[in-house]
Parts: C-alpha cells; sequence; structure tokens
C-alpha cells in the first residue's frame, strides 16, 4: 500500500465528513420545515435559514463521488453497482429536495404545502438510506471474487442497517435544530432548542444499541479495538458536550459538538474498513482492498496535484459565503399581511 492509496482514501473519509457536517445540517432543516413551523411564515424563516449555501453543501458529495471514482475504481464500481436501488432512492431525495426549494417559492399559497412535504420528505430520505448504506456495507456484503455483490433484501435491511438509518435522521435532525438555534430568531429559535433537549435522551438510547450491534455485527472491535472504542466514546463524549451546550445555550458550541458527532461516525465507518474498501461476507479472501482498488499511481499523483491546487480556494470560497450570511434569519411578514399590501 502507497502513500498516496492512503491519501485518497483519507481525502474520501473527508469528503464525506465535509459532507455529513455541511449538509447534515440542511437535512435537518429540512425535516424541521414539517415538524417544527407552526405556519407559513415559520417555514419559510427556516427555509432561508439555508437558501444561500444548501446547493454548494450538496457539492461535496458529489466531489466524494467523483474522488472515489477517480481514485478507486474498482470500490466505485462494486459500490454503485451493488447499492444501485438504494443510490437510487438517495438520489430521487436529492431530486424531489432540490425542487421543493424553487417550486414553494413560486406556487400559490394553497399549493405551498405540497412542496414543504417534498422538501422534508427527501431530507428524511437522503440521511436515512446513507445510514442504511453505509451500516451494510461494514456488516459485509456478498461480495465475490470479481468484485461483484448478489444481495438480497436482507442483507440490506436488517435490524443494524435499520438502526444506522434511524441514527443518522436523527443525529442530522439534531445537527439541524442547532442550526436553527443559530441562525434563527423568535419562537422558531425557542421551539428548536426545546426540541433538542428532548431528543437528545432519545439519541442515548440509539447510541448505545449502536454500538451494542457494532460488537456484535462487525468485526471493528476485533480488528480496531482501541481505534474504535476511542471513536465510540469520542461520539457519545461530543453527544453529551452538544446537549449540555444546549442546556446552556451556548448555540455555537452545540452546533459544532453535533456536526463532529457526524464525522467522528464517518471516522469510525472508515477506520473499521481499513485497509478493506468493501467487506465480503463470502470470503474475507474476496474482500476489495486499498492496494488493489486503487487507480494508477501516475492518475493519483495527478489528482493529488489538482486537489492541492483547488481545494484551498472550494474552502475559502465556503468560508467567505458563510460569513456573508452569518446573521440571523427574522420571522418573515405573515402572507396575509402582503396580500393586503399589494391589494392597497
Amino acid at each position: 500500500m502507497t502513500a498516496l492509496q492512503l491519501l485518497w482514501f483519507f481525502l474520501i473519509g473527508l469528503l464525506f465528513s465535509g459532507f455529513f457536517f455541511l449538509e447534515g445540517f440542511d437535512f435537518g432543516v429540512g425535516m424541521a420545515v414539517q415538524t417544527l413551523a407552526h405556519n407559513e411564515e415559520e417555514k419559510d424563516q427556516i427555509v432561508d435559514t439555508i437558501g444561500p449555501v444548501w446547493d454548494g453543501n450538496e457539492v461535496w458529495l458529489l466531489t466524494g463521488g467523483g474522488a472515489m471514482f477517480a481514485s478507486f475504481p474498482y470500490w466505485y464500481a462494486s459500490l454503485f453497482s451493488g447499492y444501485y436501488l438504494i443510490l437510487l432512492l438517495i438520489l430521487v431525495g436529492l431530486i424531489i429536495r432540490g425542487v421543493s426549494f424553487e417550486f414553494r417559492h413560486k406556487v400559490p399559497l394553497e399549493k405551498k404545502q405540497t412542496w414543504n412535504w417534498t422538501l422534508s420528505i427527501g431530507s428524511f430520505l437522503v440521511p436515512f438510506f446513507f445510514g442504511v448504506m453505509f451500516i451494510s456495507l461494514v456488516q459485509g456484503m456478498p461480495l465475490d471474487a470479481k468484485g461483484n455483490i448478489s444481495a438480497g433484501f436482507f442483507d440490506y435491511i436488517n435490524i443494524f442497517s435499520l438502526v444506522g438509518g434511524v441514527a443518522m435522521v436523527l443525529l442530522t435532525y439534531l445537527h439541524g435544530l442547532n442550526y436553527l438555534t443559530l441562525k434563527t430568531e423568535g419562537a422558531v429559535r425557542e421551539r428548536a432548542r426545546n426540541y433538542a433537549q428532548l431528543l437528545y435522551w432519545v439519541l442515548y438510547v440509539g447510541l448505545v444499541l449502536f454500538a451494542i450491534l457494532l460488537f456484535f455485527r462487525t468485526d471493528f472491535f476485533r480488528l480496531h479495538l482501541v481505534g474504535t472504542l476511542a471513536l465510540v466514546v469520542l461520539i457519545v463524549a461530543l453527544t453529551v458536550i452538544a446537549q449540555v451546550s444546549v442546556f446552556n445555550k451556548k448555540e455555537m458550541t452545540a452546533f459544532i459538538a453535533s456536526g463532529l458527532s457526524l464525522i467522528a461516525v464517518v471516522a469510525l465507518l472508515f477506520q473499521g474498513l481499513f485497509p478493506r474498501v468493501m467487506i465480503s461476507s463470502i470470503s474475507p479472501k474476496f474482500d476489495l482492498l486499498i492496494q488493489n482498488a486503487s487507480s494508477s499511481p501516475y492518475t493519483l499523483g495527478v489528482m493529488t496535484v489538482v486537489a492541492l491546487t483547488l481545494v484551498p480556494f472550494v474552502l475559502a470560497y465556503t468560508a467567505w459565503s458563510y460569513y456573508i450570511f452569518r446573521k440571523r434569519v427574522k420571522l418573515p411578514v405573515p402572507h396575509a399581511v402582503m396580500e393586503e399590501k399589494h391589494a392597497g
């Protein structure tokens, strides 16, 4: 295994970490539209918190997929062919979520509810099926010697993958609630804090169940005992920090801690996979390894130069965008008042 292979395995993990940190609160905010808001004005306020940034956050997913395709083509081929239907459902969630941002602002008020629902449903589907995909992946799939997956329904959908899907939904929802306390004023801000205070107790139950299933359904503790224990403890610690910060109204700390917990989950899964990228439930000798799933050294070298040149500009642009739109979002003028002004 070469240094470039290790670097790109790390970079793909980093790209998915960035995606879940940034797009994670987008998903949480999207789910909050139908679960937190009490009227259309509050829904508009919630959506406005991510209006300038949501599409840029999705670029992290596209970049992660592109990097996987270029640096680990055999991993990409096995993953995308074996998880075709789940990835299709993720794509459907991203599509209906994306178009809802545009259409909900353009349709008459009486039809707006339809697009509010598509926004929330799409925001739920994506993290749920990502959780299902990653957890079934680390359990091991029926991967043959040629890298083909011949899986049945229960290889994808089982108790552990469902727990993983629900846990990812809950983590992103809490991340979104913490973002709303940071970015809104008024009733939405207080309600988001109250919801988060309650849901963190639910998350603790989920984390305990997740850790138990991780022990019995994967080889993480057997192969990577220290790293796995350290990251599980870190996830719990970050959750405690986030919850305490919510109670103490330290909104930025809560938001950062909830985002870091998502990064810690990605780190847990990637370190458990190492040095593999796909785990075969048929035989360990069919595992797809980093060293035999990657592109040529020349390709990895060229990609490294390109990444080191462009990534700093992308990070600078992202930071600048968040700085420009750093102010809290106020409750908009009620629709009835706006209609009266237009009529007058």
